[in-house]
């Protein structure tokens, strides 16, 4: 029987390892800037994006994510970006947070400035890490190339910035739910579909299975941020790693602020199903991949 807690902490591991590894020590000169690196890189986290990465690319390969080149790099530079796009996110010029992930936000610990600096370096970290001739090894040229378009779109203005863009501009305003979607599958959705796209390339996905990993990431990405939505109401600070509420005191437009908490679930819950539903193609290979659609709507953190 499949056991999500292990696949998750396996996964999570390698992860942890290859981002230990990737990241410059604490220590070393301009120790500031590479401390406050560390700082949020290894201050906890689920590691989704990477793991559904993996996940991906073991449903199409059915082989173990260690040993297809390239892939690891690839799993965590979403990792980077997403632990740079949270620096930022915290910032008092965006959303103003003093804790993430039960810690004081970064620039509580090394100020703005540095803070600022450190997400722009591990967001450069992560191309660096996709374009390494020694760490992608291995990976066909063609593959490695779509991949870094993949992440790269995903992850601009036509994505997560842009969905960050939107979010800001909508704090205190009537939008409808178009634009509360529109910030969803960009600000979260971008990057989580990006995920589960990029471990399907890495692993010579074909267009059959390429679009049912979409549709799958699509729907989980939307997900997990309705999730996110319901948990800034419903979960504690010690659970969420957060102040709790904050969402609603910044007047941000969110699910249960539009459409309210029961419906809420019960769209989550959709999304999920639509997620399961679309690895009807895939076999036991993809199970990991059911089991984290249906965690991410059950989490509670």
């Amino acid at each position: 029987m499949f056991d999500l807690k292990t696949y998750l902490n396996d996964k999570k591991a390698l992860v942890d390892k290859f981002l230990g590894e990737a990241a410059p020590e604490a220590g070393r000169f301009p120790q500031s800037l590479h401390g406050s690196m560390r700082y949020s890189l290894e201050a906890g986290g689920k590691r989704v994006r990477p793991v559904l990465a993996l996940a991906a690319a073991e449903a199409v390969s059915g082989r173990d994510a260690a040993d297809m080149p390239g892939l690891l790099p690839a799993a965590c530079s979403l990792e980077l970006i997403h632990t740079y796009s949270l620096i930022h996110d915290d910032l008092p010029a965006m959303d103003n947070d003093d804790f993430r992930r039960g810690k004081p936000t970064n620039h509580k610990v090394y100020g703005e400035a540095v803070a600022i600096l450190a997400g722009d370096a591990l967001l450069t970290l992560a191309f660096e890490a996709l374009s390494d001739p020694g760490l992608t090894k291995g990976m066909d040229p063609r593959r490695q190339l779509g991949i870094i378009w993949e992440i790269a779109y995903a992850a601009g203005s036509m994505g997560m910035v842009g969905g960050q863009a939107v979010d800001i501009e909508s704090e205190g305003k009537e939008v409808d739910f178009a634009a509360l979607e529109y910030i969803h599958t960009h600000k979260t959705g971008a990057l989580i579909r990006a995920s589960v796209r990029v471990g399907a390339m890495a692993a010579g996905a074909d267009e059959k299975q390429l679009d049912a990993l979409t549709r799958y990431g699509k729907d989980a990405g939307l997900a997990f941020q309705i999730a996110d939505d319901i948990l800034d109401i419903t979960g504690t600070q010690e659970e969420i790693g957060k102040d709790v509420g904050s969402d609603l005191e910044r007047g941000k437009k969110t699910y249960p602020a539009l459409i309210g908490l029961e419906e809420s679930r019960v769209r989550a819950k959709e999304l999920s199903e639509s997620a399961v539903s679309a690895l009807g193609i895939f076999g036991e290979s993809a199970e990991p991949l059911r089991e984290i659609a249906r965690y991410i709507v059950a989490r509670k953190n």
